[in-house]
């Protein structure tokens, strides 16, 4: 065994400890060291695809798992980590075909039919992607993780009785309680948390930046941001000193305010949102925080505040008006819709996960937090199933 040979060896096992402990980077590190010293060798190829899939590097991990495919085309790892790497890129389509080369060489894996599965989902195919998840918990009845995606599926599908036993055995096999639990409230339509939880909604805005507004206003028709600031301007057509975009998203009120303002902030809990916001070049500043938590405390006076179709992942907004009225201006305006809960309830967790609120609920809150009601309109925020999602358009004035 010559030196540079085993240089390589000891780098490469060096990376194989790096990556069983979680420090990826350093396990990048000695698998790049060992690829160096000894080139083509499918298991480093695949060991450092694989680690840059997991650091989300996932176009640069393309190139190594192809090679590492085509060097060992019985490498079922590789076809594995190369379909995440598609995955991970939104090229699903892609993914697909991976899976299925390392379903081939190993279809007794339940991890790599739930992410068969999840690619099904993404492609737009849900009975079929039903049944690979069932060839998934054939395998491992135990995957937490499958039971829920599975009672994802099946909500999407309004297969709400189903969805809630799935999501009840992933809480039962240890899946995470706040995002489970969330979920089996919204399909049995009682005990409701009060809020989202935070590490859901961040990921699923992270997950869906780039796609957000194209699919929100091309295929949900979303109008909401538009109707809001319409009324608005029709309503008090004069300028605001200090406008703060609650949720702002990818920056669809932005461009909308920005000429009747002298200055526009956002917040948002989203990051790839406020990537996407900042390219716009309307906001003087981008935080990224939790509402409620960056109304507490944030040192700030605005005679405007915005929330376009944002409290439907708020749930109980308490909270938020208690923050909101704490910065306003007096006699500023806060303004903002939600989706109409059509029952006598205040406050619905809905099978979409949104949550839904009554006129009586904003009523009552805005009187507990010192706001006159100037306007409270019902119109349609969006559609869903092509159906339109009726909204109420709400203008509140600060003490």
């Amino acid at each position: 065994m010559n030196e540079v040979f085993e240089r390589a060896r000891q780098s490469f096992l060096e990376g194989l400890a790096h990556f069983q402990a979680g420090a990826l980077p350093e396990a990048e590190r000695c698998f790049e060291l060992a690829l160096a010293l000894v080139p083509g060798r499918a298991s480093t190829l695949t060991n450092l695809g694989a680690t840059r899939v997991k650091l989300g590097k996932e176009s640069e991990a393309l190139a190594l798992l192809e090679q590492a495919t085509v060097a060992e085309p019985g490498n079922t790892e590789a076809w594995s980590y190369l379909g995440l790497a598609h995955a991970g890129l939104a090229q699903h389509a892609q993914a697909l075909p991976c899976y299925e080369q390392a379903l081939a060489l190993d279809d007794g894996n339940a991890l790599l039919w739930m992410q068969h599965a999840q690619a099904l989902v993404r492609l737009g195919r849900p009975e079929e992607a039903l049944a690979s998840f069932e060839e998934a918990l054939a395998r491992d009845t135990g995957l937490a993780e499958a039971w829920s995606h599975r009672g994802t599926l099946l909500r999407e599908l309004h297969r709400l009785q189903e969805a809630a036993e799935c999501f009840g055995k992933a809480l039962a096999l240890g899946a995470d309680p706040q995002v489970n639990g969330y979920f089996l409230a919204s399909v049995r339509g009682a005990e409701a948390p009060a809020t989202a939880p935070r590490e859901y909604v961040e990921y699923l805005f992270d997950d869906y930046a780039a796609d957000f507004q194209s699919h929100l206003v091309g295929v949900l028709r979303y109008r909401a941001h538009e109707v809001l600031i319409r009324h608005l301007a029709q309503a008090e057509p004069h300028r605001f000193s200090s406008v703060l975009d609650l949720g702002c998203g990818t920056g669809l009120c932005g461009p909308l305010i920005a000429p009747l303002a002298d200055r526009v902030d956002g917040v948002d809990i989203s990051r790839g949102m406020l990537d996407k916001a900042c390219t716009l070049g309307v906001y003087n500043t981008l935080v990224h925080a939790d509402l409620a938590e960056y109304l507490q405390g944030a040192e700030r006076s605005d005679d405007l505040v915005l929330a376009a179709d944002v409290f439907i992942y708020v749930g109980d907004l308490a909270a938020v008006f208690a923050g909101v009225a704490r910065i306003l201006q007096p006699g500023g305006l806060f303004c903002f819709t939600v989706e109409r809960a059509s029952g006598d309830e205040e406050l619905v967790l809905l099978p979409s996960l949104r949550y839904a609120h009554s006129e009586a609920y904003i009523r009552r809150l805005a009187r507990e937090h010192g706001f006159g009601v100037k306007a409270l309109l019902r119109a349609p925020l969006r559609e869903d199933q092509q159906r339109p999602v009726e909204g109420l358009y709400v203008y509140l004035s600060g003490a």
